[in-house]
């Protein structure tokens, strides 16, 4: 019999910039919700998966912060291991954890994903920290990439700068969606309506960061960040942490599992050598392949799903990596209305990066709370109709053109 692995309980904060909180404290709120929403104990968790990816930059505490966290709550004895790998931490934590569960090292697993990234008397460091997600031995290499791709280009970026301080990873999606323009025609304003479409979701989220509605022409007249991304269709700085509780079979017996989702897939990839105009094979449509094949399911039978709009753009190349549209039909899918609410495939209806949030090593899991919360449900204003099967995708780093690690992971309710 195949030896299932679910997710019995997850837990999110509200995502903001939260001065007088410490990560102990984001840490703290979100893994007692996990554990109460799992049913179980603190005591019951045999292993615990941990992802930050700031407070060695921020704050001086290396190489042991899950322990110091976990140390605080009353977490002793177990194995914990930190798990780091960019934007993907807490998902890449989530993969291990369910390694270990498939392999019968332990029963009931905590995987936690958290960061403070808002610390405004250390401005400058807080953007030079984006610098760690790219090779720093390569940093003009990718700035010379940058601009052999967008040479040429007949757009109208040399009369919008942009503001002179932002993440580098706007740089590169900017010249990614500037090739995707000139080779399908995708427009601003398509970048726009998926921008758009996120805020106006977000504003039915209770834990969003922004709960503001912008329209499409609201979007492109924001703050103009890196042609063609504007502010609002960028991701914020955020704080706020995410915890998940996991059991296999031999856990589920123990606590029973009425409302636990089933995790059906975990793939993670790495980037490979390709031409900047071969999508086809680009990191997120390479996990989306092997996680359709451990699932044995196809893309047609996504009820919902949340892709990692660190940039909205992003969101239109994630729904072609996905297969939720033809190469090059991102932006008209979006236009059309078909990934909002309603639509035919709804796409971040939490509210995605660019309007719930972004603090980077919770964003994975932060997906996996909206998806399981619409496998149960329990999503309210915002919930997709018989959702039954869901995945995440997120993306981390760069490396060259593409991210450097991306998951995807797909989940089936538990009445299915």
């Amino acid at each position: 019999m195949k030896s299932h692995i679910y997710i019995a309980g997850i837990s999110m904060t509200r995502l903001g910039k939260f001065c007088n909180l410490s990560v102990k404290d984001l840490v703290r709120e979100a893994v007692t919700g996990a554990i109460a929403d799992a049913g179980c104990v603190l005591d019951d968790i045999e292993a615990a998966w941990f992802s930050n990816t700031r407070q060695g930059i921020m704050e001086g505490q290396n190489v042991i912060r899950g322990q110091c966290a976990l140390r605080a709550m009353g977490f002793q004895g177990i194995p914990i291991t930190n798990v780091e790998n960019a934007c993907a931490s807490s998902s890449s934590a989530l993969r291990e954890a369910y390694a270990n569960l498939k392999a019968g090292l332990c029963d009931v697993a905590l995987v936690v994903g958290a960061d403070k990234m808002y610390f405004p008397d250390k401005r400058e460091q807080m953007f030079q920290a984006f610098l760690g997600g790219m090779d720093v031995h390569e940093t003009e290499a990718t700035q010379k990439w940058i601009r052999e791709i967008v040479t040429g280009l007949d757009t109208e970026k040399a009369s919008q700068q942009g503001i002179s301080v932002h993440s580098i990873f706007m740089d590169v999606y900017a010249a990614v969606a500037q090739l995707h323009m000139r080779l399908y025609g995708t427009t601003r304003r398509q970048i726009a309506a998926a921008a758009a479409k996120n805020h106006c979701h977000s504003t039915q989220n209770p834990l969003s960061q922004y709960q503001q509605a912008m329209s499409v022409d609201e979007v492109l007249g924001d703050i103009p960040i890196s042609w063609p991304l504007t502010r609002s269709m960028c991701a914020p700085i955020s704080d706020g942490a995410a915890a998940a509780v996991l059991y296999n079979e031999r856990g589920r017996n123990r606590f029973g599992g009425s409302r636990a989702a089933r995790v059906e897939a975990v793939a993670l990839v790495s980037g490979l050598d390709r031409k900047p105009e071969d999508f086809d094979r680009h990191i997120g449509r390479r996990a989306a392949v092997q996680a359709y094949e451990q699932a044995g399911v196809g893309p047609d039978e996504i009820d919902v799903a949340e892709v990692h709009d660190a940039c909205s753009f992003a969101e239109i190349l994630q729904i072609e990596n996905m297969g939720f549209c033809k190469r090059g039909e991102g932006g008209p899918t979006t236009e059309r209305g078909e990934t909002a609410l309603g639509g035919r495939i709804p796409v971040n209806p939490s509210g995605g990066l660019v309007s719930k949030g972004h603090p980077v090593a919770a964003t994975g899991l932060i997906q996996l709370y909206e998806l399981v919360t619409q496998l149960r449900g329990e999503a309210g204003s915002r919930q997709v109709d018989q959702a039954q099967v869901a995945l995440a995708e997120n993306g981390g780093g760069f490396w060259g053109g593409e991210e450097a690690a991306t998951t995807v992971t797909i989940l089936v309710g538990p009445d299915r």
